[in-house]
């Protein structure tokens, strides 16, 4: 398995896991959620917290100057927002995708029919999601699974109805069950990111895991959030 080092940590993982950092056309530092830029990049794997806290610290002006042996690079104050803001929008992306392509349920009574049949693989709600229809549908949840008495439950993501509706073209988006397995491993890599760089903890998945990659079928195109690509030969770091 390709791996990348956080240039922040030194420690390996899956770039999948990872953030990439490119540079665009005026030298700043900018974030390549989908790692698509072409040029040298570097990874990151910390949460927005530790990347503030390296930022004021110059530890993160060090580590970039190193690993682009450039050390007059520009690293913005909002580059933690700005990250954030493209982790959110990729994850909404995703979602759209999965939607386009009738991957996904939306309607609470079709959710329930769903998660009662054993079909839901994924199971999330938007941030602003009443506490009740949550619980209606979690409880749903765990009998399609046969895991009635267990804390089983869906996902409370870290966007509102409103970004889920525009996301997916449909309106008043509040819950959303994935029921194709690839789908949900697609989506569970694009919240897991988000979910780490804010510093959460993903509830554990009802659904059933398979060994295939997560990015399994991802599209390939770029995030309206990162770097514009320059032009040159493209060198990926």
């Amino acid at each position: 398995m390709t791996e990348r080092k956080c240039i922040l940590t030194g420690d390996r993982a899956d770039p999948e896991t990872l953030i990439r950092l490119a540079i665009g056309p005026e030298g700043q530092v900018l974030p390549d959620v989908r790692a698509k830029a072409p040029g040298r990049g570097a990874w990151i794997g910390v949460s927005r917290a530790e990347l503030e806290t390296a930022l004021v610290k110059g530890k993160l002006k060090g580590a970039i100057a190193r690993s682009f042996k450039d050390g007059a690079l520009q690293i913005e104050a909002d580059l933690p927002e700005r990250i954030e803001t493209a982790l959110r929008q990729d994850l909404l992306s995703r979602l759209g995708l999965e939607a386009r392509a009738s991957m996904l349920l939306t309607g609470s009574e079709k959710i329930d029919t769903a998660c009662r049949k054993g079909l839901v693989k994924l199971l999330l709600h938007a941030a602003d999601a009443a506490a009740d229809g949550n619980r209606k549908l979690d409880q749903a949840l765990r009998v399609g699974q046969e895991a009635e008495g267990s804390d089983l439950a869906g996902t409370v993501l870290p966007v509102d109805r409103d970004a889920l509706s525009m996301a997916m073209g449909r309106d008043n988006v509040v819950h959303v069950a994935v029921t194709d397995s690839r789908a949900a491993l697609r989506l569970r890599a694009a919240l897991g990111r988000l979910e780490s760089y804010l510093g959460c903890v993903i509830e554990a998945p009802a659904q059933e895991e398979e060994q295939s990659s997560a990015a399994q079928g991802a599209e390939i195109a770029w995030n309206d959030a990162s770097v514009p690509a320059p032009a040159g030969d493209e060198v990926k770091g």
